[in-house]
């Protein structure tokens, strides 16, 4: 059987397929359809410091090959999210990394430390595609320096793995990497939805009640696979890929272009044994190859000889 365990950084996990924040809720919705033995982890919905309600509907609508959603980061709060859910999250026996956000640096501090005394998670993930309501609602992930000082701050009050979702809408894919990196960031997820917007031309009124939202699904996987590889060449620590994987093929693109795991989305809500079916697809494909274990194929991309980076 080919090794299809990964480690990013000091983090060992079983499958390089996780399912994807936001797409699996806190793990306990799927539990009658999946083999949780296949995934390498639950990437949790995003868990705020305060209770969110969410955006008003309609907040969702498929794209061709997509889907647009403006969810509005709906959650329980940390609180209710440690005291209430975490406790039947880890009977579930699959590592555990929550997916944090704020408003505010103090606000994403905050959740990180309530995690951190749980000690029941194997991470956090840092969703920067947030506004900081500080600087005038700019994207803490557009901005390097902002996300350095976000990224920094969470650190010093966890020792989880720490690792920080890059979102698209960075000027220069590279540059919030290397801020994330340097902050102390233990891995790279990468991508976050990019904003899209669909129009109803009877109504003229946008299909979303927010007017835009985050596009996902398969329409996103081209753009994320050229991130994933412009983030996985200007960093050290390991790259997690994201985007419109649908099948084992799809996952292993982005793990030839650098990944050293990834998460699934959207794909979920249309097929639930999503990540199983990858995981043993992944599988199947290093045996037919004769390739012993997943890491051999880590980046292994080979791009053309007179290709310049510009």
């Amino acid at each position: 059987m080919a090794d299809i365990s990964v480690k990013l950084g000091a983090l060992e996990l079983p499958s390089p397929v996780m399912a994807a924040s936001g797409t699996f809720g806190f793990g306990l919705e799927y539990r009658d359809v999946l083999d949780y033995n296949k995934l390498g982890a639950i990437v949790t919905k995003g868990v705020s410091l305060k209770p969110r309600e969410g955006n008003p509907m309609p907040r969702i609508v498929e794209t061709p090959c997509g889907m647009l959603n403006s969810i509005g980061l709906q959650n329980p709060g940390v609180e209710s999210f440690v005291g209430d859910l975490l406790p039947q999250v880890k009977g579930l026996g699959v590592p555990i990394i929550v997916n944090v956000f704020g408003e505010t640096v103090e606000e994403y501090v905050r959740v990180a430390e309530m995690i951190q005394s749980t000690g029941a998670v194997a991470g956090v993930e840092l969703n920067v595609s947030c506004p900081n309501v500080k600087c005038g609602g700019i994207h803490f992930g557009a901005n390097p320096e902002m996300l350095h000082e976000v990224t920094k701050a969470v650190r010093e009050v966890t020792d989880l793995h720490l690792m920080v979702k890059l979102s698209p809408e960075a000027a220069v894919i590279e540059a919030v990497s290397n801020a994330a990196e340097q902050a102390g960031a233990d891995s790279l997820s990468a991508i976050n939805t990019i904003r899209g917007m669909s129009i109803n031309i009877e109504t003229r009124k946008p299909r979303i009640a927010t007017t835009t939202g985050g596009l996902s699904g398969p329409a996103l996987k081209p753009l994320a696979v050229r991130m994933v590889w412009e983030a996985s060449r200007s960093v050290s620590i390991p790259v997690v890929g994201i985007g419109g994987i649908s099948t084992a093929m799809d996952a292993i693109e982005f793990i030839i272009a650098g990944a050293s795991a990834v998460q699934v989305g959207t794909a979920n809500y249309t097929n639930p044994r999503a990540c199983e079916e990858i995981a043993d697809g992944i599988a199947v494909y290093l045996e037919e190859r004769d390739i012993p274990k997943l890491s051999d194929i880590v980046g292994s991309v080979e791009v053309y000889e007179d290709y310049t980076l510009k």
